[in-house]
């Protein structure tokens, strides 16, 4: 195979003072954090569709980088291309995982029968690279979102000929799923939503999404995929109103649809801002009600109201990601997948590498800083003492469920006026953070 990133030397660990462009400063992937390797904690993942597509064009401008890897885009050669350019870019990087959209994978054909040979095709050259280079599947999911079919939604379409469409695909992207070993499989539902009650039946449109999802999970499982399936809460964009706004809100239909048991969260942190919450309150949220799945790895620009899908550079951010995802024990079948795009200025193959390093290492620093936070032990113990007050006496039983409102009523009275409840001394709690991440 020709070289394609032919000035590009594989990336390695050279420490926070190296001024080595092409190196990692916080990224050791065999270093030993809370008693397992870097890389056992941190399963990155490519994100196929933004760096291997992707060529930084938006609503004003065509693109700017060159992705065609010496081949004719939206042709088959094209789509190998791709591969070789991925699995060189992984290998290079140490990249174990990648995610994909079956369209990212091949030029789509008006011809469903046709787009799914070429699918075919494809992924049975990329099984020819996993096997070459141990490289795996993170998850995979159909793009029903981009096509004009779509401009309605595709569970939540009033159309019958394109919600069949859309489980064509799903079908089709839960068999190459399979066939290339992934344990995930997500709903991302960019348009599963509406921009007008005017023209829509929100509880009908929710029962078909739910509908769609339940036969993907009968099916995926007759294929023997045995991983999660995933849903991406989203709060707007490109509908203004999106089924699946926060992590609270998609919990809420899983359970109800009865949906609670196959699924979890793909939380994102660009969402969750969007949202107008912080990553690690969606975190925190799946992770309490045992739906933390898989992440997707950015963040966004405060001054946009639009997922801009940067690299992720805050260590703040990152730090608090790792805190939650330790204290929940890590992910099953998900990883940290980097739904990230370069900026429309930053357009050469270096700057490809510059990206996943920055976000690499941004969150190995981030899990090296939680990790400290954790074995300090000052968080947590001021946490366990706020509520000390329900560990023993009344205060047991009501986490019990043995007390009564009659029984709190008589303390309450006893107690004439309550103490105020102690200080949160959040000034305190956030300088123990920077005193870890800055010493």
């Amino acid at each position: 195979m020709t070289e394609i990133f032919k000035n590009i030397p594989e990336i390695k660990f050279e420490g926070s003072s190296t001024k080595n462009m092409f190196a990692f400063r916080y990224y050791d992937s065999e270093r030993i954090v809370l008693g397992k390797p870097m890389r056992e904690h941190l399963k990155f993942s490519m994100a196929w569709w933004h760096n291997l597509c992707g060529t930084g064009a938006d609503m004003f401008g065509v693109g700017t980088a060159d992705k065609s890897f010496q081949s004719t885009p939206e042709t088959m050669e094209h789509a190998k291309a791709k591969v070789d350019a991925g699995f060189e870019f992984m290998d290079k990087l140490g990249i174990r995982y990648f995610c994909f959209h079956d369209v990212d994978l091949v030029p789509e054909s008006e011809n469903i029968v046709e787009t799914n040979k070429r699918l075919d095709e494809v992924t049975d050259y990329i099984k020819e690279k996993m096997k070459q280079t141990g490289i795996k599947c993170l998850w995979g999911t159909a793009n029903m979102f981009k096509n004009p079919r779509f401009m309605n939604g595709a569970g939540s379409t009033n159309s019958l000929d394109v919600y069949s469409f859309a489980a064509a695909q799903v079908k089709k992207a839960l068999e190459l799923t399979v066939k290339l070993g992934g344990t995930g499989y997500v709903f991302w539902g960019g348009r599963e939503g509406y921009d007008t009650l005017l023209n829509t039946d929100i509880k009908f449109e929710q029962e078909n999404i739910a509908q769609l999802m339940k036969m993907a999970v009968k099916y995926g499982r007759s294929i023997g995929f045995n991983g999660d399936f995933f849903i991406e809460p989203k709060p707007q964009e490109p509908m203004k109103h999106l089924y699946d706004y926060d992590a609270n809100t998609a919990i809420n239909f899983l359970r109800q649809h009865g949906l609670d048991k196959d699924f979890k969260l793909n939380i994102e942190a660009n969402h969750a801002t969007l949202a107008g919450h912080t990553f690690q309150h969606e975190l925190r949220v799946s992770a309490i009600n045992g739906m933390l799945g898989t992440i997707d790895a950015n963040q966004g620009d405060y001054l946009v109201g639009w997922d801009t899908d940067h690299f992720p550079s805050n260590v703040y951010e990152t730090t608090m990601c790792m805190y939650e995802l330790l204290k929940a024990g890590g992910l099953k079948y998900g990883g940290i997948n980097f739904d990230a795009k370069n900026r429309r200025a930053s357009y050469t193959f270096e700057d490809m590498f510059m990206g996943y390093i920055l976000g690499m290492d941004t969150f190995a620093l981030g899990l090296i800083k939680a990790a400290e936070i954790i074995e300090d032990g000052r968080i947590d113990s001021f946490v366990k003492e706020r509520y000390s007050s329900f560990e023993v006496g009344l205060g047991a039983k009501v986490r019990r469920g043995e007390t009564t409102l009659e029984e709190l009523s008589e303390y309450a009275a006893r107690l004439g006026k309550p103490e105020f409840p102690g200080s949160g001394k959040q000034e305190y709690l956030e300088g123990i953070i920077n005193s870890i991440l800055f010493k």
